[in-house]
């Protein structure tokens, strides 16, 4: 939030004192010291805005809230329109920074009863101007939100007081945000209408101050309709605005904006001409980082055109200004798109590598999830085409996880929406049942007053007609009361309605999780037959798309340690029919060798996705051990999770086939790996999770050597012991942060 300050000498020092780099902390403590020598109620406000800058989370809201409330008192005291306008657009600003706060930590009720409060304030103080910017005001907070609905709601109970007071300046603005709420929603022909609106009242206003602005929204709605010529139209009459006002800057954002239509509607020579006119002025300005990004729109083109030579030097042009300028988003985007071109384009694959871990690396930074599932993509594909298959497993599963982790993301903000949307309409209904209270005592009132006058008029006549009345006040007032007792029952049996739906959901997935246990063996069976094991199972959510199965064969146990696609409750059905499948691999088909074990469960799992008109892509990888426990003799196959045993206290490792049980463009029949065991030899198998948790100091994975180590360390304990001390390390390693996935390690000892 920018704050307006009027800056007495000792506040000015502050702030200097800022600009040097002194602590955040010594920043609050100089600008209190200010505050608690002012007098002045103005001053006090600049010093508060201050103070809600430099502060932390919680002093921005305690100090937001403080100039919201000094800001009222100003605006009662003071009638100087320019000064209430500056105060009033402060408080608006600090409101609404106010309920992101509050939203942000989840109290969205809280949040906006805040702000609904003081649209109730400004409706009875009739303030038009401070109505209508409220009104605006949560609009945008809806907007932000995501909701658009009620974004488009707020904006039009705006408009008409705008009208009202004829604040043509107003309107249009107004105008245009409903035009781009309505894009948002994906509906193009009312945008339009509403960006044609905003430049006709801006043509009568005979004013150049936006109209170039709502020319461009015109254009580029014309263009999301493929109206090419109407695109350009437009943008000619911003581009003429422009020039007629001198403003440089703006004629290289209008010829920039040309240049983007011209390319999104696949007029790439067109495009390239406007966006190298754009970069030649933009090269006048000196504005390095619209070059930069100018630079990178032209290496796109090239790249359209197949013109890979040129495309590449263009993305060097836009790395090395975003370098020199230190903008780190676009510093990893650049060596994204270098990296991916160094690898499909031109196949030099140490450049590819060198500049995708470099974008990755710079990502961890700044925390753009859509660049990590493109780097770890690319990099699988590196790792694959330069055979290192054991550094494609790796970049693929991480490839994966940020895949799901991008979902989860957007599941996620769709979910606080739906959530929001809730305690909203709740919120509502408690507005209608106090309205509707407010409504049956002003009834009430008037009645009451109606029998006082004509007891003064009427004597005894009004005896009678009193009575009259009190008789017919008492039924209405008691039909009232069964109303009101209707309304809070109805909005108590709509709480109930959600609060059933709720725990039917919960109830729906805690069923499923027996439905899954019941695949699952117990650990009675296991140990019946391997006395000597543990197995250390956390799902991240109620279900899991981990499981672990076990089959008897006569002197032969079949155990596995799988990890099916994603976790929770999609992993969980993935599971179910991966685990069906080694079951009818074995009793059905009668198959005990574990590399022709997996090659059927393929093709089994294959065969039920391919009943479903979508593409399932999903699968497992699995560690599948066949042990004789007469012989100890050891048949062991994995589809990307290996297998780890100790023998003569040394960790040894059998690798599995990179390639995972689903499908993939060119299967392999899976390796059999035969061992014979000693007495005292421990076997793990294990899936991902476990390697893959974050924690430690610096919140890193705990990674597959560290897990090794603790294995190798432990390997004389018991095998309850083991599961203790591996339990006890993850949570250690752990600490506050979540379990980023499912977690399985299975220990044998022969």
């Amino acid at each position: 939030m920018i704050w307006k300050l009027k800056y007495t000498p000792v506040l000015l020092g502050v702030i200097l004192c800022a600009n040097n780099g002194f602590a955040q902390k010594r920043i609050v403590d100089s600008l209190t010291k200010v505050l608690n020598n002012t007098a002045s109620d103005t001053a006090r406000m600049s010093i508060y805005s201050a103070l809600y800058d430099a502060g932390d989370e919680k002093e921005k809201v305690t100090y937001g809230v403080l100039a919201v409330e000094l800001a009222d008192k100003i605006l009662e005291q003071t009638t100087d329109k320019k000064e209430r306008k500056r105060i009033l657009k402060e408080k608006v600003a600090a409101l609404i920074e106010i309920c992101f706060y509050y939203s942000s930590k989840k109290e969205n009720v809280k949040a906006f009863e805040y702000l609904d409060e003081n649209l109730k304030a400004m409706e009875k103080a009739g303030d038009k101007d401070r109505i209508a910017s409220i009104l605006r005001s949560i609009g945008r907070f809806y907007f932000k939100c995501g909701i658009f609905s009620k974004a488009l709601e707020y904006n039009l109970k705006a408009l008409p007081i705008y009208q009202d007071m004829e604040d043509t300046d107003n309107i249009a603005q107004c105008v245009e945000f409903i035009g781009d709420i309505y894009k948002n929603q994906g509906n193009d022909s009312t945008s339009l209408q509403y960006g044609l609106k905003a430049v006709d009242i801006a043509q009568k206003m005979k004013s150049n101050d936006r109209i170039s602005i709502y020319y461009s929204m015109v254009s580029e709605r014309y263009s999301d309709l493929h109206d090419t010529a109407k695109f350009h139209e437009y943008a000619l009459k911003a581009l003429k605005v422009e020039m007629q006002k001198g403003n440089k800057e703006g004629i290289a954002q209008v010829i920039l904006g040309i240049g983007e239509g011209y390319i999104d509607n696949g007029y790439y020579e067109k495009g390239l001409e406007y966006i190298q006119k754009s970069l030649s002025l933009w090269n006048e300005i000196g504005d390095k980082n619209e070059i930069a990004y100018c630079l990178g729109r032209i290496a796109k083109i090239y790249r359209k055109q197949n013109d890979y030579p040129s495309a590449l030097e263009y993305y060097f042009k836009a790395y090395r200004i975003y370098r020199e300028i230190n903008t780190k988003s676009q510093i990893n985007y650049s060596c994204l798109r270098i990296g991916e071109m160094y690898l499909y384009q031109f196949r030099k694959y140490n450049l590819a590598k060198a500049y995708l871990d470099s974008a990755i690396v710079g990502t961890q930074t700044t925390g753009q999830l859509s660049y990590f599932v493109d780097g770890y993509n690319s990099l699988a594909d590196l790792d694959s085409l330069t055979g290192d298959y054991k550094a494609e497993a790796r970049d693929y599963k991480k490839y994966i996880f940020y895949r799901d982790s991008l979902k989860n993301e957007m599941t996620s903000q769709q979910t606080v929406q739906v959530e929001m949307n809730y305690e909203l309409n709740q919120l509502d209904a408690k507005d209608k049942a106090e309205q509707a209270q407010k409504d049956i005592q002003a009834a009430a009132d008037k009645h009451k007053e109606t029998m006082i006058i004509w007891s003064v008029v009427g004597g005894l006549l009004l005896v009678l007609v009193f009575a009259g009345f009190v008789f017919r006040s008492l039924r209405i007032t008691r039909k009232q009361k069964q109303l009101i007792e209707i309304k809070n029952k109805e909005t108590e049996e709509q709480k109930k309605i959600v609060e059933e739906k709720s725990k039917s959901i919960l109830d729906s997935i805690t069923y499923a999780k027996r439905l899954q246990d019941a695949i699952i063996p117990p650990i009675s069976l296991i140990k019946k037959y391997l006395p000597e094991s543990f197995v250390l199972y956390k799902p991240k959510d109620i279900v899991a798309g981990d499981f672990y199965w076990m089959e008897r064969a006569g002197d032969n146990i079949l155990i596995a340690a799988a990890d099916c696609t994603g976790h929770g409750v999609p992993g969980a059905l993935v599971s179910v029919v991966c685990s069906n499948a080694l079951n009818r691999t074995v009793k059905e088909f009668h198959i005990t060798q574990p590399g022709k074990i997996l090659d059927k469960v393929r093709e089994l799992v294959l065969e039920t996705f391919e009943k479903s008109e979508s593409n399932v892509q999903d699968g497992m990888d699995i560690s599948l051990c066949c042990l004789n426990t007469k012989t100890n003799e050891m048949q062991w196959s994995g589809a990307y999770n290996s297998l780890w045993y100790i023998q003569n206290g040394e960790m040894k490792e059998l690798p599995a086939d990179k390639q995972p049980i689903g499908k993939v463009d060119k299967p392999q029949a899976f390796n059999t790996y035969n061992l014979n065991l000693q007495k005292d030899d421990t076997l793990y198998l294990f899936t991902d999770g476990y390697a893959d948790q974050f924690g430690g100091p610096k919140g890193k994975k705990f990674k597959y050597k560290q897990f090794q180590e603790v294995l190798t360390e432990n390997a004389g304990k018991t095998m309850e012991e083991q599961m203790k001390t591996l339990d006890e390390v993850l949570n250690e390693w752990k600490g506050t942060l979540e379990q980023v996935d499912d977690i399985l390690v299975i220990g044998i000892k022969v």
